[in-house]
Order: structure tokens, then C-alpha cells, then sequence
């Protein structure tokens, strides 16, 4: 299961991880975000003590998506070492999502 990203966490979740970190960033009422995510939620599991993956609710969540400068969703941001290394918009494949992680294991 993903992780559930906050504003109280963000800094010690995301920001702060030794590992690459996914961010879903969707809200309840979003129809492409309930198809991305199951795939968000599979790969948490795959990539569990190799990468972080976790989901933020827009809605709950605003101010990190407007620092992020989230105007649609969803969009799964990348981040190492606390910055944005790739993003995502919009309903992608799995296989999308894990090559975009994929590139920042090494």
C-alpha cells in the first residue's frame, strides 16, 4: 500500500529520503486518478525498501500542490534528494511510472 503523504511529512517523507520518493498527487473525485491508483499502491509494494511511493490528496493537501505547482491530476512528481528529478501528468501504463523511477535507482 502507498504511503500517505501530508503536509505535517512531506519534509521527512519526500524531501528528506535517502531513496527515490513517487508522488501521486490526486483527489477523491479525480476519475484518472482512481485508475492510476491501484498501479500507484502495486508499486509500493514492488519497490518497497528501494524506492518510496506514496499518494497526496490535493484537496487535503494544498499548499505542497501549490508549491509544486500542481494545475492538473493527476501528476506524479520524482524527487531525489529533495528535489524534482521527473514528473508524470496524467493517466500513464505501469510501465511508465517504474521506468521513470527505474532511472533514478542507479
Amino acid at each position: 500500500m502507498a504511503d500517505k503523504f501530508t503536509t505535517e511529512n512531506f519534509q521527512t517523507t519526500v524531501l528528506d529520503s535517502d531513496k527515490p520518493v513517487l508522488v501521486d498527487f490526486w483527489a477523491e473525485w479525480c476519475g484518472p486518478c482512481r485508475m492510476v491508483g491501484p498501479i500507484v499502491d502495486e508499486l509500493a509494494t514492488e519497490y518497497d525498501g528501494k524506492a518510496v511511493i506514496g499518494k497526496l490528496n490535493v484537496d487535503e493537501n494544498p499548499a505542497i500542490a501549490e508549491t509544486y505547482g500542481i494545475r492538473s491530476i493527476p501528476t506524479m512528481l520524482v524527487f531525489k534528494g529533495g528535489e524534482i528529478v521527473d514528473k508524470i501528468v496524467g493517466a500513464v501504463p505501469k510501465t511508465t511510472i517504474s521506468g521513470k523511477i527505474d532511472a533514478q535507482m542507479a
